[in-house]
């Protein structure tokens, strides 16, 4: 048994967090550390992105690159998306992943079912910000114009 001195009308209960819906999302990587995999075979690092803006602005949502890894793949593919990463920030040469820290980038997300068959996020890309940019409305109509079909 442990003594608690606590008040739950003092603090809002959590609601717990949905999968955001797949799409393009401007992030930046927030917090990186370097893992050890739980096989004790290999490192992977572990990067936390938050999403700076729009209607999931501080969502959280991680990667992990298997860097060190006895399977060539599965470090190849790591390595492949550190350089996007690397890419999209501009940061060609990290020696440190806090060099990557708080440049904004762009994630493409996805939805996918993990094994206990629940949905989950996966990034799949990573890209520089000035390739995002919202999609921009089709030019309004003016109240009198004829649409294009109609015009002599």
């Amino acid at each position: 048994m442990s003594t608690l001195n606590f008040n739950a009308t003092e603090v809002e209960p959590s609601a717990g967090f949905d999968v955001i819906p797949a799409g393009k999302y401007n992030a930046v990587i927030s917090d990186s550390e370097m893992k050890d995999t739980r096989s004790g075979t290999g490192r992977y690092l572990q990067l936390e992105f938050e999403i700076i803006d729009g209607e999931f602005k501080n969502r959280k949502l991680w990667a992990r690159l298997n860097l060190e890894n006895p399977n060539p793949d599965a470090v190849r593919m790591a390595r492949a998306d550190l350089s996007a990463i690397c890419r999209a920030v501009n940061v060609l040469t990290p020696r440190d992943s806090l060099e990557l820290h708080n440049l904004p980038l762009v994630i493409t997300v996805r939805c996918k079912k993990n094994q206990d068959d629940e949905m989950t996020n996966e990034i799949k890309s990573y890209a520089p910000k000035a390739t995002f940019a919202a999609a921009t409305p089709p030019p309004q109509a003016t109240a009198n114009a004829a649409p294009p079909w109609a015009k002599k």
